[in-house]
C-alpha cells in the first residue's frame, strides 16, 4: 500500500509515520503533489497555529491538491480542523481546505483549564468503517484548544466543558481531532481501519 504523509511543515511527522510502522505498513512524507495525489492513502498531520499551518501549505501549493484528492483522507489534530472552511484563532479567520462545511473556534471548556489536554473518552454519533472495533467510552489522547462543534459530519464526539467533534467523516475525508499515534490501542485501531478502508 503506498500511503503519504504530508509534509506540511508543521507537525511532528515521524511520530505518525512510526505508528503506522508499528502496523508493518511503510509511509512517505512529502509535499510533492503527484506524490500525495497517487498515493492509495493520505494523512495529513499538523500541530500548533491555523494561520502559520495554513501558510506553509499555500507556499507548498498543496491547497488544491488536498482538495482534489478522491482516496481516503484522515487529517489529524490540527489537520483535521484544516479540512474545515474556516478556522478562528484569537482575532484572526483563517480559510482553511473547506471540503467540510463548518467553523472551527475555541473549545467552550467552561471551568475547565485551558488547553484541552490528556486523555478523554469518545462517545459514538454515528457509524462509521473507521470505528469498526471502538468501544463506547474508550479513551483518546488529544492536546487543543480550538474544536470543531457537533454537527452533521460527527462520528464520534468528546465532552470537555462542552461537547465537540473528536472524529469526523465527510465524503472521502475523514478527522481525528485526537492524536491516534499516541492514543494507545485505540488510536493503532483507528489508524488500522484506515488503512482497511476501500479505496
Amino acid at each position: 500500500m503506498s500511503l503519504i504523509i504530508i509534509d506540511t511543515g508543521c507537525a511532528n511527522l515521524s511520530s505518525v509515520a512510526f505508528a503506522f510502522g508499528r502496523l508493518g505498513v511503510e509511509s512517505e512524507i512529502t509535499a510533492v503533489a503527484s506524490r500525495i495525489e497517487q498515493a492509495e492513502r493520505v494523512v495529513l498531520p499538523g500541530v500548533g497555529s491555523a494561520p502559520y499551518a495554513m501558510e506553509k501549505i499555500r507556499d507548498r501549493n498543496l491547497v488544491p491538491v488536498v482538495r482534489g484528492l478522491k482516496q481516503p483522507v484522515l487529517g489529524i489534530c490540527l489537520g483535521m480542523q484544516l479540512l474545515f472552511e474556516t478556522l478562528e484563532e484569537g482575532d484572526q479567520q483563517v480559510e482553511g481546505f473547506g471540503v467540510v462545511k463548518g467553523h472551527v473556534g475555541a473549545l467552550d471548556t467552561q471551568n475547565n483549564p485551558s488547553p484541552h489536554m490528556g486523555w478523554n473518552t469518545l462517545s459514538t454519533v454515528k457509524e462509521d468503517p473507521l470505528l469498526k472495533g471502538i468501544n463506547e467510552d474508550e479513551y483518546a489522547y488529544f492536546v487543543h484548544s480550538f474544536a470543531a462543534p457537533v454537527g452533521d459530519y460527527t462520528l464520534m464526539k468528546c465532552d470537555y466543558g462542552s461537547s465537540f467533534s473528536a472524529i469526523i467523516r465527510q465524503g472521502n475525508f475523514r478527522g481525528c481531532q485526537f492524536h491516534p499515534e499516541r492514543s494507545s490501542a485505540t488510536g493503532s485501531r483507528i489508524l488500522k481501519n484506515f488503512l482497511d478502508l476501500p479505496a
